[in-house]
């Protein structure tokens, strides 16, 4: 027999295989707040979370920004998962120095429907800790994030 080829999923499976060994090094969460106006994005980033981590993971959630900060003045999350856009007018870039200003000095990863370079690097230089795409909401990708984001904090 050969050996495995992506078209067989050799790989994924490969890759998949690295980062469960590389999130094993990786804290074991207990606090994470979803800043998401969207229930349907929301409930999955939180289920992916909760595979990943264990459902004692305690997951808040905040439909605003406004919501979040009185969350985060309650109680400080060990990581944020902030959506780019909440309606009605508030974009990530603008929200984070408020969510700095609450207090919160933690990882900010910001789950974008829109990730271009020149968007990645406006989020970077406003405070996000990293950037990924709404697309990438699975525990394959979420581990990536999360080793990257961890490694800086």
């Amino acid at each position: 027999m050969t050996s495995s080829s992506s078209s067989s999923g050799g790989e994924f499976l490969a890759k998949k295989s690295v980062l469960t060994r590389a999130r094993q090094g990786l804290p074991q969460l207990a606090n994470i707040l979803i800043i998401e106006d969207e229930t349907f994005d929301a409930e999955r980033l939180s289920a992916t979370l909760r595979v990943m981590f264990g459902y004692e993971l305690l997951v808040r959630r905040a439909a605003t920004l406004a919501s979040a900060l009185d969350r985060i003045i309650e109680q400080k999350p060990e990581i944020i998962f902030l959506d780019d856009v909440l309606k009605p007018s508030d974009d990530a870039s603008q929200s984070i120095p408020y969510i700095r200003r609450a207090g919160y000095e933690g990882p900010i990863v910001v789950v974008s429907g829109q990730v271009t370079r020149t968007r990645r690097a406006t989020l970077l230089a406003a405070g996000a800790t990293d950037v990924i795409h709404k697309d990438d909401v699975d525990s394959v990708r979420l581990a990536e994030a999360l080793v990257r984001v961890l490694k800086k904090t």
